[in-house]
């Protein structure tokens, strides 16, 4: 089978709910990684035979067909097509496999697989909140679906606290994983780590006077194990709070994914490889737990060990998530999000896919590392997992 390549992957930096990147339409945020795409890569625009865009939240600004709005907002010609997909938080990882599967098929030779979510904007649960405000509809799930798994909504936060249970965490631990995400994250932004990913954009302050946004403004340098124990949590009884979950979050990225031939006809060098794409689903009612059955299935497909993976992207989305991961693979923790996760540097939703794969191949070649492992927890009991080598 043919090979794909990553030849560029950005990010913005992350903006908190209503802040640096409030006044951004979700399009023209996601121009800006597709424009930063061409210009650092030096391809020709008109050369691109797809952008895939993963958007959670499809309404709104964020509606009829942001993925063509982002090109229509951008510098691309309108010769470039695009499609908008959701696949809830792993959106945009999906759009990197469906990119890199074009190219693998020899269907395509250059494809951008893009992430936009502004949840500033287009808040969470808008797409299900709005009808029923209107009074349109049940909602998503039909009495068919609710009778099946005897739950009358599929919630994270009950799936977060499920897994903290399930897998014998405590509070402490929690939040003691949470302050080594900010602490991780506060050390890469202050060592420059991210700045090869990041497109600078410009942003508003509190008071909406223009500045330099090249910091994801969701890390907190002073983040303390007493303070993050004073947080109450989400529900009664339970483990979870703000601070142990990931970040709300506005943010944008893009991983631009090209053939061999396409390398050679454009000139252009990789700076790393797909070496597996694998998808599987499993109990939607815990939903956050698939990350696990997927990377035992990515890494028996691929033919790889444990062993060989350098550096793995596990999101974030609650603490629980990424310490069953651990627990139950018996991975590293020191090679796990070694810049920090969303805890600290947020979780835009259809973004975070192609985002953590910027920060997971930056941070390999960073290391003069090779094999990187990205997954990722996903609404309905779904999980995406990607091994790419850096070259």
């Amino acid at each position: 089978m043919a090979e794909a390549y990553i030849v560029e992957a950005l990010r913005t930096a992350g903006g908190r709910r209503g802040g640096a990147l409030r006044d951004w339409h979700p399009a023209d945020l996601g121009a800006a990684v597709l424009d930063a795409l061409v210009q650092r890569s030096g391809i020709d625009p008109a050369a691109i035979e797809d952008v895939i865009v993963g958007c959670v939240s499809q309404v709104g600004e964020q509606s009829f067909h942001i993925g063509r709005n982002m090109v229509m907002a951008s510098d691309l010609p309108d010769s470039v097509p695009a499609v908008s997909i959701d696949r809830q938080c792993g959106s945009s990882q999906q759009a990197l496999h469906f990119a890199a599967q074009a190219v693998m098929s020899g269907t395509q030779d250059m494809v951008i697989a893009a992430g936009v979510e502004s949840m500033t904007r287009v808040p969470m649960g808008t797409p299900v909140i709005l009808p029923m405000q209107a009074g349109i509809g049940i909602g998503p799930w039909p009495k068919s679906i609710r009778d099946r798994y005897g739950v009358n909504e599929f919630s994270q936060f009950t799936g977060a606290e499920m897994m903290a249970q399930i897998y014998g965490f405590s509070r402490e631990e929690l939040d003691a994983f949470a302050l080594s995400s900010h602490r991780k994250a506060a050390a890469a932004a202050d060592s420059e780590a991210f700045e090869r990913e990041i497109v600078i954009l410009e942003g508003v302050d509190k008071e909406g006077n223009a500045r330099r946004h090249d910091r994801d403004e969701g890390i907190r340098a002073d983040a303390s194990l007493e303070g993050l124990a004073e947080l109450k949590t989400i529900t009664a009884n339970g483990m979870i709070t703000a601070g142990n979950a990931s970040q709300v979050c506005d943010g944008a990225s893009g991983v631009l994914i090209v053939s061999e031939q396409g390398l050679k006809q454009h000139g252009l060098t990789p700076i790393a490889r797909i070496d597996n794409l694998t998808v599987t689903a499993g109990d939607p009612v815990i939903m956050l737990e698939e990350p696990i059955p997927a990377t035992r299935r990515a890494l028996q497909r691929s033919g790889r060990k444990l062993d060989e993976i350098d550096l793995y992207e596990v999101n974030e989305a609650f603490a629980p998530v990424p310490l069953a991961w651990l627990k139950e693979i018996g991975a590293d923790p020191d090679r796990l999000n070694v810049n920090g996760g969303a805890i600290a540097l947020g979780h835009p939703l259809g973004a975070s896919g192609a985002k953590l794969m910027a920060t997971l191949v930056h941070a390999l070649r960073a290391r003069g590392k090779r094999y990187g492992l990205q997954t990722m927890c996903e609404g309905g009991g779904i999980a995406n997992v990607t091994i790419v080598e850096a070259l």
